[in-house]
């Protein structure tokens, strides 16, 4: 039973049909593939870039509002060093990145509409891209991203839930089909944009993420009359209907807060990736290759695509699983599927222990524990991340349905700012206890997860929801 708040009425589309599903999910697909191209490609040099070049004394003097940038790290976190200091303007970035779409649904949903927040969003993040072309404007550029995914991010997810009737069961796999277009967005973006800022110029590689994200834009114009029916709010209706929530939609709101604030443990640990280990992939992983056409050694930001080439590989794999624990009655609830998830984390992470005493007695780790690492972590991934995609469209209210997709990617604002934070250590600790450090917050979150959900309300008014 649904109620009210939580109907659409005209908010959704009938059209012809591609595989099964509608035809705007195939240019939501693409828009978010070059969109998540642009963001992981940027994303993929951000460190590396700062570490070996931007940050660097006889460059940062002309970045503008570095000193002050520098002196507030100073002075809240006790931090000086180059690499504590990268790490943690990483983890500001990437956190507020997802900070910002909180209030990027809230503009959608009380004034602009999803569709003319998105193009906004949209051109900002282009904008951003091609400003990271001149050093001294790096810091405008991060705003800029940040600002432009605000509003682009939330929009997005809600339009693909929103392309369904509240009873269409094709929804939990149109958010695994369109999980799948972010990631094949992921995986190509290191091999561009990374090899192009690792070989030819960190420009160039920025620059291939402007391009991506103008792509991404043109597509999403070009699918426009395919999309949901963007009822804006009209002037003098900015107001949020509070009055018309319903005592269920209230319990509704509170469990998923309650449940974002440990799903937050889940990315601080895993956004390391971007973090942390590309520095441990970069000085202490043996990357040469010796082949018949080819000698030399495999860039760093290469191995940024197993994540995402992972997560389009074991995803048929994993849906296949659930359908099979499903037609036994085993299916994990979703509570389970993220306290899995976490776990899975853990594991992951105690597999790089492993790499740091292979390291020690060989000089450099082998690769296989890379590999073996972004296997579990990723399988870790897709317990959670689609998954909570898809429990936030079926059970919020619908008058507040961007806003608190928002709140929920938010998660990743907090995440990333604890892994930031978590990043800073790096430089302090024996990197076996690093990464055990990590492996234990990510086992408590997920004990967590499981202990908490256990008393929390996701049915959103229908107990199949979650």
């Amino acid at each position: 039973m649904t109620t009210a708040a939580t109907t659409p009425t005209t908010n959704f589309r009938r059209d012809d049909d591609i595989l099964g599903h509608p035809r705007g999910l195939a240019f939501l697909f693409g828009a978010e593939m070059w969109e998540r191209f642009s963001y992981y490609g940027m994303r993929a040099l951000l460190v590396l870039y700062m570490v070996k070049h931007l940050l660097q004394p006889e460059n940062a003097q002309h970045v503008i509002g570095y000193g002050a940038m520098s002196s507030f790290l100073a002075s809240v976190f006790g931090i000086t060093d180059v690499q504590p200091i990268a790490s943690q303007i990483y983890g500001f970035y990437t956190g507020l990145v997802y900070l910002t779409p909180i209030f990027g649904g809230l503009i959608a949903d009380r004034w602009l509409g999803r569709r003319r927040t998105i193009v906004i969003g949209a051109v900002l993040m282009a904008i951003g891209h091609f400003m990271m072309a001149f050093e001294s404007f790096f810091f405008i550029a991060l705003l800029m991203l940040i600002l432009g995914n605000g509003a682009f991010k939330p929009n997005m997810s809600s339009q693909v839930g929103m392309l369904y009737s509240p009873a269409d069961q094709r929804r939990d796999r149109a958010y695994s089909i369109f999980y799948v277009g972010i990631n094949i967005g992921g995986f190509f973006a290191p091999l561009v944009c990374g090899t192009l800022g690792e070989t030819l110029g960190w420009h160039f590689g920025f620059g291939a993420a402007g391009v991506g994200m103008l792509i991404g834009l043109c597509i999403y114009l070009w699918g426009t009359r395919h999309l949901p029916v963007d009822n804006a709010p009209k002037r003098g209706a900015a107001r949020l209907p509070v009055a018309s929530l319903t005592t269920q939609d209230w319990r509704t709101i509170v469990s998923l807060l309650v449940l974002c604030v440990f799903v937050t443990f889940f990315w601080a640990t895993f956004e390391q990736q971007g973090n942390t280990l590309v520095l441990w992939i970069d000085g202490s992983t043996d990357r040469s290759i010796d082949l018949l056409f080819w000698q030399g050694e495999i860039p760093t930001t290469t191995f940024l695509a197993l994540n995402p080439f992972i997560v389009f590989t074991f995803t048929p794999i994993i849906i296949a699983l659930w359908t099979w624990q499903a037609q036994r009655g085993r299916e994990p609830s979703t509570i389970v599927k993220m306290a899995l998830g976490c776990a899975f984390v853990a594991i992951a992470n105690l597999i790089m222990v492993g790499a740091v005493w292979d390291a020690g007695t060989a000089g450099k780790a082998s690769v296989i524990w890379l590999l073996a690492y972004f296997a579990i972590v990723t399988t870790g991934e897709l317990y959670v991340s689609p998954i909570g995609l898809s429990l936030v469209s079926k059970i919020a209210p619908v008058s507040l349905l961007s806003m608190l997709m928002g709140v929920w990617l938010a998660t990743s604002f907090t995440g990333n700012f604890v892994a930031g934070y978590l990043g800073t250590f790096w430089s302090v600790m024996e990197k076996d206890a690093f990464f055990m450090m990590i492996a234990g917050v990510a086992g408590v979150a997920g004990f967590a997860i499981w202990v908490v959900g256990r008393f929390l309300d996701l049915s959103g008014g229908d107990k199949e929801a979650a």
